[in-house]
């Protein structure tokens, strides 16, 4: 199935529609020319109102994090936006509610099919590190890498997993989610601004030859 019509096919599906606080609204952005794919949590509120992936503060603070500004942001022919769950999720006690599991079931091996031209995956959050780096990952196993041989394939904690960026370049990148709850993290945990972020730049760079 070409690309267009399977994106077309997602922005259609209400597989979980009973179990969200409004209407089904996928929002997702690809090309099969993207280099780049970013793999976050789920639409917040702010993004499901607009349509628009990262729409709100965590988004500046990302576009921030990589050193790009929104031309080349929202330039799917270079930059995939590919959340874990498409819809906004809902809000719980502690922020918005964990993505539907639906949308990976149904369509994630389908779209990463045609993403043959990604060379880097900024893995943004415990959701989005757990299925892409877990022992049981057929999408890492898909992608044609094994990380069943690697020492961070044990780590059990989004800090852990992050301060051992290294083992998972070039493919993947893991990444603190950038929403401003997570201000008290990134004030207890320097290093990732000091050490993590001038090495993020750097490959988005390189990858998007900028």
């Amino acid at each position: 199935m070409q690309l267009d019509k399977l994106l077309g096919e997602i922005r259609a599906c209400q597989a979980c529609e009973a179990d969200l606080p409004f209407a089904a609204k996928p929002v997702l952005s690809l090309s099969d020319s993207a280099k780049l794919l970013i793999i976050g949590q789920a639409p917040g509120l702010r993004v499901h109102e607009s349509g628009v992936a990262w729409n709100d503060p965590s988004g500046e603070r990302l576009r921030e994090w990589m050193g790009v500004d929104k031309t080349v942001f929202y330039d799917s022919r270079l930059v995939g936006i590919l959340p874990m769950g498409f819809c906004y999720p809902g809000k719980g006690k502690n922020g918005d509610l964990p993505p539907q599991p639906q949308c990976a079931k149904l369509w994630r091996k389908s779209l990463h099919a045609h993403l043959t031209n990604v060379k880097l995956t900024l893995l943004i959050g415990q959701y989005a590190q757990r299925y892409y780096l877990g022992k049981e990952s057929e999408i890492a196993g898909g992608l044609g890498d094994c990380f069943s041989h690697r020492p961070g394939n044990g780590f059990v904690s989004l800090t852990e997993t992050v301060k051992n960026w290294q083992f998972y370049l070039p493919q993947f990148l893991p990444l603190p989610h950038p929403s401003p709850r997570n201000n008290i993290w990134l004030r207890k945990n320097p290093w990732f601004e000091q050490q993590v972020l001038p090495v993020l730049r750097g490959c988005v760079k390189e990858v998007l030859q900028l």
